[in-house]
C-alpha cells in the first residue's frame, strides 16, 4: 500500500592494492586483519532497537543478535505485540551490512552499520518497504500531536461500565457519558469499523470516537462507546465474529442503556463507521428501539465491490501502475467469485489453494521473497481469505437491509476518502433509502475529508497518522445539529 523505496547499500573495500614481498608482513596483515573482522563482529552482537512506521502506525522491533560457529543467528521481538523471542530465518553481517530474514511472515531487514553505531536501513514485508533505523539504546515510539483530544477532568459524568451479551454469552465493556449526572437525555451508541478496536476506535494516535463522545456530550447527548469484543477490556473471541455477531453486541449496548433512568429510551439512536455504517442498520431493521441512524462512510455496495475499488483507489495513491492495478482486479475478482460461489467450505479452501497455487507459480522470481515457500504463500493467503468475517463481509450486500430502514437517517462520506468511496456508496445508500420509502434522510459528501473525517489532501492512508486533527469540526457540527433536529 505505499512505494517500495529504493535504498542503497555502502560496501567498505578493505586492504585492497597492498602488495608486501616478506612473509612477517603477510603475517602481519593476515593478525590485522583478524583482529579488525573479530571487533567488527563483536559490534554486531547484542540488541538492536528500532521503530518501524507504516500507515498502520508505529511499531517498536527489537533484534536480539548472537554470533554462532558459522555465522549469526538473531531473533525478534515486538514489544507493542507481546511477541518475544520470534525465530528468524537467517542472518548476516559481511562489510558492514546486516540481513536478517523471516521467511513464513515474508520479512526481511537490511540495513548498514555506520561509524557511529547505528545501522540505517530497510524492513520489508510481503514487498512494502519501510524506512528503519536500528540503535543500540532504547528507542520509543513518536508521540503524536493530537489537539482535538479532550483532557481531563471532563465538564461532565463519566462512568465505566460493563454489559452481558447473554446471545453470545459474553460480556462486553465500554464508557457512559452523561451531560450531567442525572436527567433524561437522549443517547446514541458508537460502532468502530473493521478490525479490533477500543471503545475510542483508536488509530494511529487517533481517538475519533473520543473526540465525538466528548463533542456530543458536551452539547446534550449521551454516549454509549465500547470495547469491540475479544478486545481491550470486552470479553469474547473477535477473530470467529462476523458484522451480523457485532450487530448482536450493540443491541446488547442497547438494552443496557435502556435499564438507566438518566436514558431517555424513545430517543436512542446508533453512530457507526465504516463497517459500523454497515452494522447500524442490521440492527436498526429488527429493533423498535432505535430511533435514527448516522452513518459514518458506511457501505451502500455489496463487500467484495468495495474491496476492488478500494484496492485500486489506494494501489494508485501508492503509485502501482495501471498494468499492476489491472492485475491485482483480475486476481481479486477471480477470488471473490470464488468466496460468493462455492458450494460448501471444502469446495471453496479446494478452489482458493489452487488459485494460490497458480498465483505463487506465476510471480517472477525476483518478486518472491527470499526463503518465501509455496506453502507459506498459500497458507497466509487462505488464512485471510477463509476467515468467517472476510467471507461474510465479501457475500455481504447492504441493500436489502437499508431497503427496511424507515427511521430518520443522516449517511455522510468525505470526497477522499479511498477505502469507502463515497459516489458509489453514498448514491447506494439514497438508492435503497428511496426504495424504502423513507421520507427523512439526509445524503452528503463532505469535500476533503478522507475515511476519517479529517481534513485531507488526497485521502491516502499514508496522511492518517501525519495529520493532527482527528475528526472535521465541520463534520461533528453536521452530526449534532441533524441529531438535534431529530430529539428536540
Amino acid at each position: 500500500m505505499t512505494l517500495s523505496r529504493l535504498h542503497s547499500f555502502y560496501y567498505f573495500l578493505l586492504y585492497s592494492n597492498f602488495s608486501y614481498p616478506t612473509m612477517k608482513k603477510i603475517t602481519s596483515l593476515f593478525l590485522l586483519f583478524f583482529v579488525f573482522q573479530f571487533a567488527y563482529s563483536q559490534e554486531i552482537i547484542g540488541q538492536w532497537n528500532g521503530v518501524l512506521k507504516v500507515p498502520g502506525g508505529q511499531l517498536r522491533l527489537v533484534f536480539n543478535v548472537s554470533e554462532t560457529e558459522n555465522g549469526y543467528s538473531s531473533t525478534m521481538d515486538s514489544p507493542d505485540q507481546g511477541a518475544k523471542g520470534i525465530p528468524t530465518t537467517s542472518t548476516s553481517f559481511e562489510d558492514g551490512v546486516l540481513k536478517i530474514t523471516i521467511a513464513n511472515a515474508r520479512i526481511e531487514y537490511q540495513g548498514t552499520l555506520g561509524e557511529d553505531n547505528k545501522i540505517v536501513g530497510t524492513f520489508t514485508q510481503a514487498g512494502q518497504s519501510f524506512p528503519m533505523d536500528l540503535s543500540r539504546e532504547i528507542v520509543q515510539k513518536e508521540v503524536p500531536k493530537r489537539p482535538q483530544e479532550p483532557q481531563k477532568p471532563f465538564p461532565y459524568y463519566s462512568e465505566d461500565i460493563k454489559f452481558d451479551n447473554a446471545k453470545a454469552g459474553i460480556t462486553l465493556a465500554g464508557t457512559l457519558t452523561l451531560p450531567e449526572e442525572k436527567g433524561n437525555f437522549p443517547a446514541v451508541v458508537l460502532i468502530t469499523g473493521s478490525g479490533p478496536q477500543n471503545r475510542d476506535e483508536e488509530i494511529l494516535g487517533h481517538k475519533p470516537f473520543l473526540v465525538i463522545s466528548d463533542y456530543l456530550t458536551r452539547n446534550g447527548i449521551a454516549v454509549l462507546r465500547f470495547d469491540d469484543r475479544g478486545t481491550a477490556a470486552s470479553g469474547g473471541n473477535f477473530g470467529t465474529a462476523t458484522s451480523n455477531d457485532f450487530a448482536t453486541d450493540v443491541q446488547a449496548a442497547v438494552e443496557f442503556l435502556k435499564t438507566r433512568k438518566e436514558i431517555n429510551k424513545d430517543k436512542i439512536g446508533l453512530i457507526g463507521h465504516s463497517e459500523g455504517g454497515l452494522i447500524a442498520p442490521i440492527v436498526a431493521k429488527d429493533s423498535p428501539d432505535i430511533a435514527f441512524l448516522v452513518l459514518l462512510a458506511g457501505t451502500g455496495i455489496p463487500g467484495g465491490d468495495i474491496l476492488l475499488l478500494q484496492q485500486r483507489l489506494i494501489g494508485a495513491s501508492s503509485g502501482m501502475t495501471p498494468a499492476q492495478l489491472d492485475e491485482n482486479e483480475k486476481m481479486s475478482s477471480k477470488t471473490f467469485e470464488i468466496v460468493r460461489n462455492a458450494a460448501s467450505d471444502e469446495d471453496l479452501k479446494r478452489e482458493l489453494a489452487g488459485l494460490m497455487i497458480q498465483t505463487f507459480r506465476s510471480m517472477p522470481a525476483d518478486q518472491v521473497p527470499e526463503g518465501l515457500t509455496e506453502g507459506d504463500f498459500v497458507n497466509a493467503q487462505m488464512k485471510q481469505l477463509t476467515s468467517p468475517w472476510m467471507i461474510n463481509f465479501i457475500k455481504y450486500d447492504p441493500a436489502p437491509t437499508l431497503e427496511k430502514i424507515k427511521i430518520p437517517v443522516l449517511a455522510i462520506n468525505g470526497s477522499n476518502d479511498l477505502q469507502v468511496p463515497p459516489k458509489e456508496n453514498l448514491g447506494a445508500i439514497k438508492a435503497a433509502l428511496e426504495k424504502a420509502g423513507n421520507e427523512d434522510f439526509t445524503i452528503q459528501e463532505l469535500p476533503g475529508l478522507n475515511h476519517l473525517f479529517q481534513e485531507s489532501s488526497t485521502g491516502a492512508i499514508s496522511e492518517y497518522e501525519t495529520i493532527e486533527q482527528t475528526f472535521s469540526p465541520d463534520a461533528l457540527e453536521l452530526i449534532l445539529k441533524w441529531i438535534q433536529s431529530k430529539v428536540n
